[in-house]
Parts: C-alpha cells; structure tokens; sequence
C-alpha cells in the first residue's frame, strides 16, 4: 500500500475489512445473511480488479460494490425501488462512516443457537473474510459440505439483530476452537485465530480476550520447535527450547501480567499462566511443576473441567511423584481423551515400562489424528524394546 490506496491486492487488508463493510450493510438494512453474501462477491472482484486498477479508498470501494450487489440480489424480492433509494442517498466513496461493528459481529457469529462447528464457520467467513473453499481445504471437508453449514448458520440467526447483545464467553470460546483445531489443511487455522483474536483485542478491554490472546501466542511460540522437519511430533519435554519463538513469548507475558493485574481471574487467563511458566524453563529440567499445580488448581475451581482435572494430575505427577499423579488419575473417567495417554506417561515415569508400553499402544488406537498415533506408537515401541518385549 502506498497513501491510502492500494498497489497490489493485500488479503490481510481485505480481512480486516470484512468485519466494518458487513456492518455498513447491515446498518443500511441489509439482512445479515445477505449482506455477508454480498461482501463474498465484492472481495471476489476485488481480487480481480485491484491489481490493474486499485482503489483511493478500499473500505469504500468494498462498500459500494457489495451494496450493488446486494441491490442486484433484491430487485427479485421486490425491494429495488427501497433499496435503489438509499443508495441514491449515499455519500460518496471514501466518506464511509467510520464505525467499528467487528465486535458486534463477533456477538453476532458466536450466537448460542449456533453449533460449535457452525459458530467457527461462520466467524471465519464473515469476520475473517475467508472464502468457503479456504475454509472446507482447512476441516478437510467438501466445499458443498462447508457451504451447507455455512448456510444453515446464517438461516438460523437471519432475524438476529446486529444490536442484540450476545454473550463475551460464547465468542472467545468459538476463537478458543478456532485455535485448537491446529495447522491442517492448506490455510494455518492457529495464525488465522491469533489474527481474529488481535481484531478482537484492539476493540475489547476484556480480561480474558487478553488472556485468550497471550495464550495463544505462548502455545503458538513453540510451534517451530513442534514438528521435526519430517512431520514428526514432539512432545514439550523433548524440544529444541532455542527455536522458541522469544518475541511471542515475551508478547504473551507482557498482555497476561497486565490483565492478572486487573484481578479478575478467568479460566484463559489462567491456561496462559501455566503456558507462560512452561516457557520459562529454558530447560524441562527447570520447569516449576509446584506453580504450575497451584494454576491448575485455579483453573478447576474456575471450570470444573474434567480435561483440566486430568492434566492437573499429570502435573501432580512431576509436582509429587508419578505415583502420586496416578492416584489424581484413577478418580477421572478412563473414557476421558487423552486418559490413556497420560496414564502410560506416568506409569513410565514410575518404571514401570511394561505396562507403560501396552498403554501406549492403547493409547495410539485412540488417538484423534495421524502425528498423535505415530508418536504414541513410537513410544510403545520404545519401552517394548526396552523391556524386553519387541
């Protein structure tokens, strides 16, 4: 970019206007579903048309497009002369009101009548501009699948008003998904989250999107350290700590001290405090297991989450002693993901390799993708030939 117009065509920059020109429509009356379908058309031209001819002002640009379109779309329902009005009474390209509706949209994607997986659909969609083909390559899905859910969460909250208050826990947990569901197919859904999550920061004081974020870029820090060049996981305790990423690092800190200062405890901000003593440690050695319970402990009596009560007890496993964390694990449910995993890792840490290495091998059968099972078998091989047992 160059002044206020555009050289070449920035899809950062088409992102991060979705959220404000959806806004503009939806103010002028345009039905969310309608309007979200009009931006896709216009960042559709927009690609098309920018690198020969770029705009002095791209949010207008955006604006105007999508409201023709929109208009094209409702001379069929009957609503041209009402709609061609209002456009008539616009002001000009680059005099678009300045106001911010990302927040709202995020309100409004996030609704609890949505599904999970509907919810992060359509917030991908409409407040980070992705495409439905980017988004389906990312779940491994069909696009006509995507397209479907996509669909039928914008008919569910079709009579959603954008002003209607949604609910700041429903939004962060749809971002929080986002993140989870980790580096597959060809679009990175773990730097698209951090990229939603900062939009979201920059209009919300909110203790917990702080903590949301620095979360975030703690786990998002390792990532260089996570994979062996042939795709091979590794697990916290073996990586190279030099290939950390320090500058996140030192980013998630800095956002996760100033919301603790505001004492107002949240359950992400305390999953960034055990992220944030885990990156501490510049050796695994050097990892305050003591500290990192006490966290836990928080986030229990913040949660009440079964998911946090079993890594709770592997910490009580390096905290105490492994045998100490298998009595925390035997009054968890074995069905719990990961259960079985983590009762292998602290029956080796107690020496017993035999069982470690059957439970591993269990634990392989269960797991959810393809580098999780590898390397669960890789271990069960490991101890097998240890003990004995290959």
């Amino acid at each position: 970019m160059t002044g206020t117009g555009v050289t070449s065509v920035d899809e950062t920059l088409l992102r991060a206007l979705v959220p404000t020109v959806i806004g503009v429509l939806v103010r002028r009356g345009a039905p969310f579903a309608a309007a979200e379908d009009a931006v896709q058309e216009a960042l559709v031209k927009a690609l098309t048309s920018w690198p020969d001819d770029p705009p002095a002002h791209p949010r207008a640009w955006l604006v105007t497009v999508a409201w023709r379109s929109f208009i094209d779309a409702s001379r069929s329902e009957g609503a041209r002369r009402d709609r061609e009005l209002r456009l008539e009474l616009e002001p000009e390209p680059g005099a678009v009101s300045d106001a911010d509706d990302t927040l709202q949209l995020y309100f409004l994607c996030a609704h609890p009548k949505l599904t999970s997986s509907s919810a992060v659909a359509l917030t991908l969609r409409a407040v980070g501009g992705l495409t439905t083909r980017q988004i389906a390559r990312a779940y491994l899905v069909p696009e006509a699948t995507m397209a479907q859910r996509i669909s039928r969460a914008k008919r569910t909250i079709a009579d959603t008003r954008l002003t209607e208050p949604g609910d700041p826990a429903t939004v962060l947990r749809v971002l929080y998904l986002v993140f989870n569901e980790g580096y597959s197919g060809d679009l990175d859904l773990a730097a698209e989250a951090i990229r939603l999550t900062r939009q979201l920061a920059s209009v919300s004081a909110d203790e917990e999107v702080a903590g949301l974020l620095a979360l975030m870029l703690l786990h998002h820090a390792r990532r260089p350290a996570r994979r062996l060049p042939d795709g091979t996981l590794v697990p916290l305790a073996e990586q190279d700590r030099s290939l950390w990423d320090t500058a996140l690092i030192a980013e998630g800190v800095d956002l996760l001290q100033g919301a603790l200062a505001r004492d107002r405890l949240g359950e992400f901000q305390a999953q960034a405090a055990i992220a944030a003593l885990h990156a501490d440690a510049s050796r695994v050695e050097e990892t305050d297991w003591v500290q990192i319970v006490e966290w836990y402990d928080e986030l229990v009596r913040l949660t009440d989450s079964p998911i946090a009560k079993l890594n709770r007890a592997v910490a009580v496993g390096e905290a105490d002693g492994p045998r100490a964390g298998l009595a925390q694990l035997d009054e968890l449910d074995p069905a719990l993901p990961r259960h079985t995993a983590a009762l292998a890792h602290l029956h080796e840490r107690a020496g017993d390799r035999r069982v470690a290495a059957a439970l591993y091998a269990q634990a392989a059968g269960l797991a959810s993708n393809t580098a999780e099972r590898d390397h669960l078998m890789r271990q069960a091989a490991r101890l097998g030939q240890s003990a004995g047992l290959a």
